[in-house]
């Protein structure tokens, strides 16, 4: 009589170890080259026209180029096809460099762009390109919505819809 025993693989097979490899390399890759990353939520998804987002960082690399871009949470709410920005940023030395930006937010169709499958769409909105911190220390990067209705000359005092402002920055490739 001849036995067969059935033994089990205990492990991971290759298949498993493969998968969980390219998950491990991709994660650290899109990581490595990011510098700065953060959020402030916008209380009651309506952003003050008086309420100035500011984000600090500390430069100590003088030489590495970087890449600058403002990262918006948006709702079903935002009414608006477009987005006005005022962004400002404050070097170590109090030399400022100030910006009135303008991004669409909306296909041609009325689709809201960015990433999201929920209620909730981000935009990861481009400032500035190949950018040096040539001084080393704190650098203040500020944002404040800047809307307004067609024909009126005041700007809105809420822009609803508005969920998260946020920056990023990433080493430039």
């Amino acid at each position: 009589m001849i036995m067969k025993i059935k033994m089990k693989k205990k492990g991971l097979s290759l298949g498993k170890i493969m998968l969980l490899f390219t998950v491990v390399f991709y994660t650290s890759s899109c990581t490595r080259d990011l510098v700065y990353n953060q959020f402030k939520a916008v209380e009651n998804n309506e952003w003050h026209k008086d309420s100035i987002m500011n984000f600090v960082f500390s430069s100590t690399d003088t030489i590495q180029k970087n890449n600058i871009f403002i990262t918006l949470r948006n709702n079903k709410d935002y009414e608006f096809s477009n987005l006005f920005l005022i962004v400002d940023i404050q070097f170590p030395n109090n030399y400022q460099i100030v910006d009135t930006l303008e991004y669409e937010m909306t296909s041609p169709e009325g689709r809201f762009l960015g990433s999201g499958i929920s209620d909730i769409k981000e935009n990861k909105l481009e400032y500035k390109t190949n950018v040096t911190f040539s001084l080393k220390g704190d650098y203040i990067i500020s944002i404040q919505q800047a809307m307004r209705k067609t024909r009126e000359i005041d700007g809105l005092s809420y822009l609803g819809g508005i969920t998260d402002v946020g920056v990023q920055i990433e080493k430039a490739k």
